[in-house]
């Protein structure tokens, strides 16, 4: 870019997944540009959890809030012209939203990931990656200011003395080490069978690992960890539907490592460097998966993908997902231990 940037506004409004890894990006971003003033569009759930990160301008839209949430955001935004804007969300709704958001250039990805139009309301695309995780692929925006991103990626999420303290005495009754599962997605085709969860919790017990169970508040977080707790008697806390984000946050900071499918949980924990057991059998974890452990993921995606294209995922559309209700059953148990093993030893 030839002009000076000195005003940046970045458009991600969710999931919980993408906007740590979007985080990882502001980070950067403020370790080699901390001249730019940055204004962040975030989901209301995920300001929750990102909303105090230091020396950023949150600007918060509810999804839900339909025409009102619109009209409050542009009087929010008044006449606020920004040098630049990055349009990190490629859905139609997002791509709507941007136009309410004035900049002289407009970033948005390359054709590849360029769906629902995208394209229309930007001026400017990032690189194409090969074969890049998500996270990889948001550094792109970062590199457009100049931004050196080979550097591992950084988090900066506080989490308030109060939360803290709220976390010492929840842990309080633990006597050994502990391992978080939160075994609950958004879909339940994503999650793993709970008997074999179970089973897990059992095997972690053996090795003298007590578990802490995590999870939302909605519906299928809490069946899911009933029909847990219904298999095994060695849950040592549950937590599911308990804690704030912040607090589910300090949690996974203190855990040995976590277990869980792709969901929120296994990013948040990521950006705590905690190490995840991802389980994964719709979407590559090589583009998904917890960035930090990847070497960790016990994933049937590779299989589920050549048996329903009949091609390896390497000939195949980048990020296509594999699609069935039972894939997760694919999962076999020993290979979830044998992850396990092999990260119990390489934490000693």
């Amino acid at each position: 870019m030839k002009e000076p940037i000195t005003s940046l506004c970045i458009l991600r409004l969710s999931a919980i997944g993408d906007v740590c890894h979007a985080a990882a990006m502001v980070n950067a971003i403020q370790r080699h540009r901390p001249d730019i003033e940055i204004t962040w569009i975030i989901g209301k759930i995920e300001h929750a959890l990102l909303g105090d990160m230091p020396n950023i301008n949150f600007v918060v839209y509810d999804k839900k809030s339909g025409k009102a949430g619109l009209t409050k955001l542009e009087k929010t935004l008044g006449d606020s012209q920004f040098d630049m804007l990055f349009v990190m969300q490629v859905a139609l709704r997002a791509n709507i939203l941007s136009r309410s958001i004035k900049a002289k250039t407009r970033v948005g990805f390359d054709w590849e990931r360029s769906k629902e139009l995208h394209w229309l309301f930007t001026n400017h695309r990032i690189k194409k990656r090969k074969h890049a995780h998500v996270l990889e692929g948001f550094m792109g925006f970062a590199e457009t200011l100049g931004v050196n991103t080979d550097e591992a990626p950084k988090w900066n999420i506080p989490v308030s003395d109060t939360d803290k303290r709220w976390v010492t005495e929840q842990l309080s009754t633990l006597q050994k080490p502990f391992v978080v599962v939160s075994p609950a997605a958004s879909k339940a085709e994503r999650n793993w069978l709970s008997q074999r969860y179970a089973s897990i919790i059992d095997y972690l017990h053996s090795k003298e690992l007590q578990v802490v169970l995590g999870g939302g508040p909605g519906p299928l977080d809490k069946q899911t960890s009933e029909e847990i707790t219904q298999h095994t008697d060695n849950v040592a806390l549950n937590l599911v539907g308990k804690t704030s984000l912040k607090q589910m946050l300090e949690v996974l900071s203190r855990a040995e490592f976590v277990i869980a499918p792709d969901t929120g949980p296994a990013h948040m924990a990521t950006t705590q460097n905690t190490p995840v057991i991802g389980l994964y059998a719709h979407s590559n974890p090589l583009r998904t998966g917890p960035y930090l452990s990847l070497k960790y993921c016990v994933s049937v995606y590779e299989k589920c993908i050549e048996q329903q294209k009949g091609k390896p995922w390497q000939d195949l559309p980048w990020g296509i997902r594999a699609k069935g209700s039972d894939l997760m059953q694919h999962i076999d148990e020993d290979d979830v231990k044998h992850k396990i093993d092999r990260l119990l030893s390489e934490l000693i």
